[in-house]
């Protein structure tokens, strides 16, 4: 167990609401899905791989079989490495949800060997930063129309390490780094978030705020690339050396779950929190010049077709 570790202690209960969490059939992921079905809350676990999702369900419906007051887990297919899978998924549930209260966008990919997305982004980039910006996007009429309504992104301390290079997003034109493409894609959720917040002030819409965070580091399938992209045996001498500062999932998630439950940050928007509390971010974090290049860079990729600050959700919830 590390040597300090934040806690979310909120008793908020979440019957009647409803949240998605996309990659969370392991890690983090799962630990925020099990604690939000402990709350009663009704979670869309979207995930990549359905037969992974299903046995994580059916684990976390035994584990809380004796509970009272538990909620609903429904899992749906949502591939963020693929913009067509985003928006199956996003179009199925504008169809079938009258609401969406909680949104944490948790899947990623960390220190992969190179390689792209089905839309031809490199993959850390287009799976951790424009599948979620797309995912976001699609959502947001509904999100609006859920308040009070939170939108958490998990990013990494990772961001401080590099700038976003918008002359080579993709690694066509310069050697490619997994760890640097990983940066730079933890840095794009920070600046989506801070941007989206301010966008959303602009618009004069209320009661949606977002959330950064850096959940820790944790022992999870995240770094199994380690072994490809440094040396065989790398994941297991990084994990036996840094074995004390390592967190569990169940730790992990506790940030998540504070920046998408707590009352203590339910009037902050477009901040970065680690452990529970908010954390000052470096000169790359707050750079709002990226923030709205970024932005403007993401809807051109995701070829974004509407305005979702000023669009009307025309599913259940208008019926």
């Amino acid at each position: 167990m590390p040597l300090f570790s934040g806690r979310c202690y909120s008793n908020v209960k979440l019957a009647g609401k409803t949240a998605i969490v996309t990659g969370c059939n392991t890690g983090i992921g799962k630990e925020t899905v099990l604690d939000f079905y402990k709350r009663g809350a009704k979670v869309i676990m979207a995930c990549r791989n359905i037969d992974k999702a299903e046995a994580a369900k059916n684990d976390i419906e035994q584990t809380c079989k004796d509970l009272p007051e538990k909620g609903d887990l429904v899992v749906e297919k949502c591939d963020l490495t693929s913009l067509k899978s985003v928006r199956e998924f996003s179009k199925k549930i504008l169809d079938t949800e009258p609401y969406v209260n909680i949104l944490v966008n948790n899947a990623g990919v960390m220190m992969c060997p190179k390689g792209v997305t089905e839309d031809g982004f490199e993959t850390q980039f287009g799976t951790n930063h424009l599948g979620h910006f797309l995912l976001t996007m699609l959502l947001l009429p509904c999100i609006k129309n859920s308040t009070p309504a939170r939108i958490v992104t998990v990013s990494s301390a990772a961001y401080i390490r590099n700038d976003i290079n918008f002359d080579d997003l993709n690694y066509e034109k310069r050697n490619y780094n997994a760890g640097e493409a990983y940066s730079q894609s933890k840095l794009a959720n920070i600046l989506f978030s801070r941007e989206l917040a301010a966008k959303l002030k602009a618009h004069n819409i209320e009661g949606v705020n977002t959330y950064s965070l850096h959940p820790g580091v944790i022992r999870t399938e995240l770094g199994r690339h380690m072994d490809e992209m440094l040396f065989k045996g790398a994941r297991r001498i990084v994990g036996a050396l840094f074995y004390p500062f390592f967190k569990s999932p169940e730790l992990g998630a506790q940030t998540t779950i504070y920046c998408a439950v707590d009352e203590k940050c339910a009037n902050e928007t477009g901040l970065y929190y680690s452990d529970c509390v908010v954390k000052n971010l470096n000169r790359r974090g707050l750079n709002d010049e990226s923030a709205k290049k970024l932005w403007e860079k993401s809807v051109e990729l995701v070829k974004l077709d509407f305005d979702p600050f000023t669009a009307v959700h025309s599913g259940v919830a208008s019926k």
